[in-house]
């Protein structure tokens, strides 16, 4: 499998991580969206989006979407749950990481670390993300106050993908230790098998 991805990026890094704890083979591509790569013909045919992650199955299929993809790998795996309940908890937790978390979390984090960014770093919006940011992990710490894990007992790609760009979130001025709850969850996260951190890739 090869996949096309970005070092930096929390998207990227959850399949790679998953990928890393199943010890499957595959080819890291890197295609970064700083210098324009993404945008170029090449990239586009492969995917019209014009985004990574893009994995690229043995058979020459492609899937884009990094908790697509983590669905797709997870599939008769313990990082997807058999009972119907906590497998719709993992998705709940999916789409929450992708409409609730991520366009704050990682937007700001963004916003604040990379320099083609700078210009969209308005007051307004750094204050609109911090704020729904901080949102997003509060509804996160409420729920880990009774649960170890987000679908279930056990470790799944919903904690996967809630952890790509919760463990860098200081980096975009979120002040984590105000949340014991998703600190110590943080910490079983990383003690997860065959944990890797973001900077690897395979």
């Amino acid at each position: 499998m090869i996949l096309y991805s970005m070092i930096d990026s929390g998207n990227c890094y959850k399949p790679r991580l998953l990928m890393a704890k199943l010890g499957l083979a595959f080819t890291t591509i890197e295609v970064s969206s700083h210098t324009g790569d993404t945008r170029k013909a090449d990239f586009v045919a492969k995917n019209p989006n014009a985004m990574v992650p893009l994995l690229e199955l043995d058979d020459g299929r492609r899937l884009a979407e990094s908790n697509a993809i983590l669905l797709y790998l997870a599939e008769g795996t313990r990082f997807l749950p058999l009972d119907r309940y906590e497998r719709g908890l993992a998705y709940q937790w999916l789409f929450f990481e992708q409409y609730s978390h991520e366009p704050y979390i990682a937007v700001r984090k963004a916003l604040l670390t990379f320099p083609e960014r700078a210009r969209d770093a308005t007051p307004e919006r750094l204050a609109v993300t911090l704020e729904r940011g901080n949102k997003a992990l509060g509804v996160m710490n409420k729920y880990l106050e009774n649960n170890a894990f987000f679908a279930g007992n056990a470790f799944s790609v919903a904690d996967i993908a809630l952890y790509a760009y919760t463990h860098t979130a200081e980096q975009g001025g979120f002040q984590l230790d105000a949340y014991p709850a998703v600190m110590a969850w943080l910490g079983r996260v990383e003690a997860d098998p065959g944990h890797v951190p973001i900077e690897w890739v395979g």
